[in-house]
């Protein structure tokens, strides 16, 4: 008998058969590993190779055969006979798909009781021209000015466009992670930067009038004409990207992860003076949910179905501020103190009303473990909720921030960072390093970032000596040392050098901060004296 060795290997019309195949019917036939290549390796040879390394099913698909099947191989065949009637059957079960189950298409998938709600449209066609029907907004060619013929052309531009955007990033994809930009590269550059600068700035009397016709026509049911706003490059950047969160979407409300537009979804709030859009679904009760918007107090959080039930609600409510205590307050800016052990409705009304603006939020019922510090802004009505952190009593990984929300209306004015602010001065006070409980939202994010920039800055400004200790920062500001590293890291103020590693006091940056903070003056920081809080015991 002939034994079988890895490279004893014979390749016959693209398969692979070996040796002891062609000599001996009873030797074992020896199973490799596979390992899924970047760029080679296509569905027909993945599955030839899988037909000559696992018991291949009959032309039925009813089961693996055995060496002793006279349909396989009898006593008077002779070895070559054997071998071609393997390979045929090899080859039949190969490509036959009846014992695997059906896939569905997108579009079959879809309920055909669902309608767009776009006014107007018939439910055909989709804004990437790959579907032949949609339900949302999002996906509606009509909304977005378009046709599904228009839709369909467009997508056969699009496909060629990312085939040949994919075999270039195949070329790029084994370069080493710093290397200069190529010639291609720099070339395209140059070609985007000329783009963006042959561009219309401004539109003409007869572009507005064609902007302003199908708002006042359609109104909110038609999307904005976006030609001669931004260049046509930046343009079709948004485009992709409306087209592809589309898809992403409409997946997602067929798996039952969201909410279908015009269903279940809140789309906007009254609370106080200001009408807000809301950006993600909160669960609402389904009788409010439904209705689309939602008539809130803003002192008590309690969250009704109409402005007369709101008004008769404002004429009787007591509260004019949140419950708890008052443990900081300079000038018009107070935090209260509210647990959610014992003022437990308030606070499942404050995580509602924040699922509204965080993606990633989870909290809502469950509010009992967590101490809620609310921030308000005073003024001759009462106390107005600018926005909140929670904390968990008992955190054993130090988190500081469990949760940490600004209000639409009062974001991009300072008091983010004053939220962020006063976190760590609780930590400082606790004499403990904190840290925000991860993940982030993505503004989130930007904010503690930016805040880490600043006090890093601030303590390099004011630091005299010439060696530092990331420890030292640490307890001095409260920070992290895992974010005070990645903080550095970004700024390129950590650097490598004979073995040690060293901070770079980069002054261009301190006087980027210095010139900024002046300019923004000292209206929106905490003061530490203003503070009049003892840690809760057991924290």
């Amino acid at each position: 008998p002939v034994r079988s060795s890895p490279s004893d290997l014979v390749f016959t019309s693209g398969r692979r058969v070996t040796r002891s195949q062609q000599g001996a019917t009873n030797a074992t036939a020896k199973k490799y590993p596979l390992r899924q290549g970047r760029s080679s390796g296509s569905d027909t040879e993945l599955n030839d190779l899988k037909a000559c390394d696992t018991p291949p099913r009959t032309p039925t698909g009813n089961g693996p055969y055995s060496e002793s099947d006279p349909e396989v191989s009898g006593p008077g065949d002779g070895p070559d006979e054997r071998l071609a009637k393997e390979l045929s059957l090899k080859e039949a079960a190969a490509h036959d798909l009846s014992h695997r189950p059906k896939r569905r298409r997108f579009h079959e998938s879809y309920n055909f009781n669902m309608k767009c709600p776009t006014p107007g449209c018939n439910s055909l066609g989709h804004l990437t021209g790959r579907h032949e029907r949609h339900f949302s907004i999002s996906g509606c060619p009509l909304y977005h000015n378009l046709s599904s013929d228009e839709c369909k052309v467009t997508s056969r531009d699009k496909q060629v466009e990312e085939r040949a955007l994919s075999h270039r990033q195949d070329e790029n994809r084994h370069s080493t992670r710093n290397q200069a930009p190529s010639e291609r590269q720099l070339r395209y550059k140059e070609k985007v930067t000329d783009l963006r600068r042959k561009r219309n700035y401004g539109l003409n009397k007869e572009q507005k009038e064609k902007h302003m016709d199908p708002r006042q026509s359609h109104g909110a049911g038609r999307e904005p004409l976006l030609e001669n706003i931004t260049s046509d490059y930046d343009l079709e950047l948004f485009r992709k990207a409306q087209a592809r969160a589309s898809t992403n979407l409409e997946k997602l409300r067929l798996a039952g992860h969201a909410s279908s537009e015009g269903g279940n979804m809140i789309k906007s709030i009254v609370f106080g003076r200001y009408e807000l859009d809301t950006w993600y679904h909160s669960p609402y009760p389904e009788e409010y949910a439904r209705l689309g918007k939602l008539y809130m107090c803003e002192f008590c959080l309690k969250y009704m179905k109409s402005q007369t039930i709101l008004r008769r609600h404002m004429a009787k409510c007591v509260w004019k501020h949140p419950p708890g205590d008052e443990i900081y307050r300079k000038t018009n800016i107070s935090v209260f103190e509210v647990d959610g052990k014992k003022n437990k409705i308030y606070c499942q009304n404050l995580c509602l009303l924040a699922k509204l603006f965080l993606d990633h939020k989870t909290l809502y019922y469950d509010v009992e473990p967590f101490l809620f510090y609310v921030m308000t802004e005073a003024d001759n009505t009462g106390c107005h909720l600018v926005g909140y952190f929670s904390k968990e009593k008992n955190s054993f990984l130090n988190y500081n921030v469990s949760c940490i929300l600004t209000m639409p209306q009062y974001m991009r004015q300072g008091y983010g960072k004053m939220l962020i602010d006063f976190s760590y001065l609780l930590s400082k006070v606790e004499e403990k390093v904190g840290s925000p409980e991860r993940p982030l939202s993505d503004l989130g994010l930007i904010s503690y970032r930016s805040y880490w920039k600043e006090v890093l800055l601030r303590y390099l400004h004011h630091f005299q000596g010439k060696e530092i200790s990331i420890k030292e920062i640490s307890q001095e500001t409260a920070v992290n040392p895992v974010d005070i590293v990645s903080t550095l890291q970004s700024l390129q103020m950590l650097k490598y050098w004979k073995g040690k590693h060293l901070v770079l006091k980069r002054q261009d940056l301190i006087d980027d901060w210095k010139a900024k903070e002046t300019k923004r003056g000292n209206s929106k920081t905490i003061d530490p004296t203003a503070l009049k809080w003892t840690p809760p015991k057991g924290s």
